[in-house]
């Protein structure tokens, strides 16, 4: 699959993926690119593959054919240690923030900085999220879900990785706090952060993106820009149950 929205190489590159947990193939030969700068998601209903996809470029699973190049680097049979040292953070749908830890400490824990000159303070961090910045001496169970989802995010950005991937940061969050994240992730983009998006919520993919791509049962279905997916009256239909 070509694109011809780069003038130069995507810094994400994926080509004929295919994978699975040993019960069959979750992903049956997907491509899609994302470009630097970009904010790219990957929307679709539960179960059609958009989770196994991240960690597929993370190497967490176990059967997997296909390309994977990030910053011009084939990362396929790499292990998961060195593909985040390469510069990929991945915030996982269910956050894994330690409970018995303060705000700072879980930061403290996660810090493995890649080589790179973008990665932030832990009280910069901290600081860019008001709800934090308030309550930094909270033990991570005492959070409410929106915190949780800001610590985690905090978390994958002292690591001074160029791409961010974000797995259902929206799920079971009030509508307030889901516009919050949709302007977070808009402000780190505007500060050139990289982010794959996975969501299902097809609204706020559309609120925040360049570029989209939709699976089902592990193919791409569709990819276009925002006015080209709200025009898509048939896939809004079809896959989201929605109208623009």
């Amino acid at each position: 699959m070509s694109d011809d929205r780069f003038d130069d190489d995507p810094l994400l590159s994926v080509r004929d993926l295919v994978a699975g947990y040993g019960l069959g193939n979750v992903l049956r030969g997907i491509d899609f690119d994302v470009g630097r700068g970009e904010v790219v998601t990957l929307i679709g209903r539960n179960g059609a593959g958009k989770t196994t996809t991240l960690e597929s470029i993370l190497g967490n699973v176990p059967e997997m054919t296909g390309e994977i190049h990030f910053n011009g680097v084939d990362i396929s049979k790499q292990s998961n240690d060195k593909t985040i040292r390469e510069g990929i953070a991945y915030v996982p749908e269910e956050r894994r923030v330690f409970p018995g830890l303060t705000i700072r400490e879980n930061l403290e824990v996660a810090q493995t900085p890649v080589d790179s000159a973008d990665a932030r303070d832990i009280d910069d961090a901290i600081d860019m999220f008001e709800n934090l910045r308030e309550n930094r001496g909270s033990l991570g169970s005492e959070l409410s879900g929106g915190e949780q989802q800001m610590l985690a995010i905090a978390r994958a950005l002292v690591s001074g990785a160029d791409l961010l991937m974000l797995d259902e940061p929206t799920e079971g969050l009030a509508p307030f706090i889901v516009r919050s994240v949709e302007e977070t992730i808009e402000r780190l983009n505007d500060e050139g952060l990289t982010i794959l998006l996975v969501e299902q919520n097809v609204q706020v993919a559309m609120n925040v993106a360049d570029h989209h791509y939709v699976l089902n049962e592990g193919e791409i279905v569709y990819e276009g820009t925002s006015e080209e997916l709200s025009e898509s009256q048939d896939i809004l239909d079809e896959y989201f149950g929605v109208t623009s």
